[in-house]
This record gives C-alpha cells, sequence and structure tokens, in this order.
C-alpha cells in the first residue's frame, strides 16, 4: 500500500498537469456518482491528507485513496494508457494533460465544504502545512497500553504513516513492534523522527531508512525476514500484529536490537 510520500509525490504531480487549468472531459466511471460532470470548471488545487487525495474543482472535492492497487496516472492527451481501460475509475483532462485514476480504493465526490466527512478522522498530516506536533503526540501516547506499532499506524493519530515505515522507525528507535506505548522512553522524539524520515524520503522515488539508496541496502528489518541484521548478524524475524484478527499487519524486528 502507497504510504505519505508516495501520496504527496502523486498529489504534487496531479497539482502540476491540472492545477489552473480547465477541466474539458470529467469521466466518473463509479455508478454512485457517474451523473457527476465538471467540465467547463478549473482544477483549483490538488494535496495529499495523509494518504488521502484532495482533488478541488470549484465547490466540489474529488477525494480519492489508493489502497492497494490503486494509482493515478498523468498522460499527454495522445499518449496510450499504461493500465487497462477497465480499470479506469475517473478520467480528468484538459487542453494538454490527462489523468486517470486507475483501481482506486476509494472514490468520492463532495461538496469541498464537507471535506471533513472523508477525512475529518484523520490525525495531524506528517507531511501537511499544518503539521502539529504537540497534538500528534498527544494522540499516540493517548493508549498506553497499546502496542507502538499499532498506535503508529493508526491513521487517527498519524496520517501517513505506513507499514513499511513503522517497522522501520522502531528498528532505529530499539523498540519491539510489542513493546507499549507506556514503556516508550521518548514518544515525542520517535513523532518527530517519523516526520523527518517521511519528509526526507518525500521527493525521491526510492525511500531509504539506511542512508544508503543502493539496491538492497535501503532498508534494516522490512521484508528482511531471516536475513541478517545489518548491525549485530542476528537474524530479522517478523510476526503479524493487529487489534483484532482482520487488521492484522506484518512485523519486521531484530530480537537483538529491539527487545521486547
Amino acid at each position: 500500500m502507497p504510504e505519505g510520500d508516495t501520496v504527496w509525490r502523486t498529489a504534487h504531480h496531479l497539482h502540476e498537469a491540472l492545477a489552473g487549468q480547465v477541466l474539458t472531459r470529467c469521466d466518473v466511471r463509479v455508478p454512485q456518482f457517474a451523473t457527476v460532470d465538471l467540465t467547463g470548471q478549473v482544477v483549483d488545487e490538488v494535496v495529499s491528507r495523509g494518504k488521502h487525495l484532495l482533488t478541488r474543482v470549484g465547490a466540489t472535492t474529488i477525494h480519492s485513496h489508493l489502497k492497494m492497487e490503486g494509482a493515478w496516472h498523468v498522460y499527454r492527451l495522445d499518449t496510450p494508457w499504461r493500465r487497462p481501460a477497465h480499470s479506469a475509475r475517473v478520467v480528468l483532462a484538459n487542453q494538454t494533460s490527462q489523468a486517470v485514476g486507475f483501481s482506486l480504493g476509494m472514490l468520492d465526490i463532495v461538496p469541498r465544504d464537507r471535506e471533513d466527512d472523508v477525512v475529518g478522522h484523520l490525525g495531524p498530516d506528517l507531511l501537511g502545512p499544518d503539521w502539529d506536533l504537540d497534538e500528534a503526540v498527544q494522540r499516540v501516547s493517548s493508549d498506553p497500553d497499546r502496542p507502538v506499532f499499532l498506535a503508529l499506524l493508526d491513521q487517527r493519530n498519524l496520517a501517513g504513516l505506513g507499514n513499511e515505515y513503522v517497522n522501520e522507525l522502531l528498528f532505529l528507535h530499539g523498540l519491539a513492534p510489542t513493546r507499549r506505548l507506556g514503556d516508550v522512553p521518548d514518544v515525542r522524539r520517535l513523532v518527530q523522527r517519523s516526520q523527518r524520515v517521511l519528509d526526507t524520503n518525500k521527493a525521491r522515488v526510492e525511500r531509504s531508512f539506511t542512508g544508503s539508496t543502493r539496491s538492497g541496502e535501503e532498508r534494516w528489518v522490512y521484508n528482511r525476514e531471516r536475513r541478517r541484521c545489518r548491525r549485530c548478524g542476528t537474524s530479522i524475524r517478523r510476526g503479524d500484529l493487529g487489534d483484532r484478527p482482520t487488521t492484522e499487519r506484518q512485523t519486521y524486528w531484530c530480537p537483538h536490537c529491539q527487545p521486547a
């Protein structure tokens, strides 16, 4: 699933292609909103909110979430699409470019003054202009008995972190995924680093947590089950953790560098 840095870049590319331009085509291929036609209106901006995308067109907002399979592509008008047409959920075009949302996990069209209906539940956006460290720390710390892994993944606490980021950040802080939040020595520092690492990676396609962008050297623990820890040589372990079985996510950790 794309994380906050990928969604931020997607918003940036869509904004460059659409903002300030009159829509010459608005084709929404979701039954609930199939009659919506914003042709002739100007796209004001495209912004990210955590893992969500908001395309603001006059008094209307197109809200989308990529989930696991979704993607937005930007093409010149005469360029063939790189995904099947049947997977397109929305097409927005102007005189020079077209933006196509493929296999979007969520697509809603709401009045702009009701954006909170679709993103109001989110916590502080780690890459947002209104990033609020104090509120983020307060939200993350609200349940001291919760595993730190789940508290960081919860988009109601922090908007933008996904599985890869949380596993890597916990390694950097020497915290096992199952560590009680109340036993984390410095939650503020952990949240600060979360924002800093996400911000550092947002402008590059190949994210890195180790300082190296060479293929195979970018991660400490994520997707490295049974491989040796880059610091101590201990075999990396993998597990599943969630508030309930249907929400379990994969965890990766070094049992030596990240004691329970």
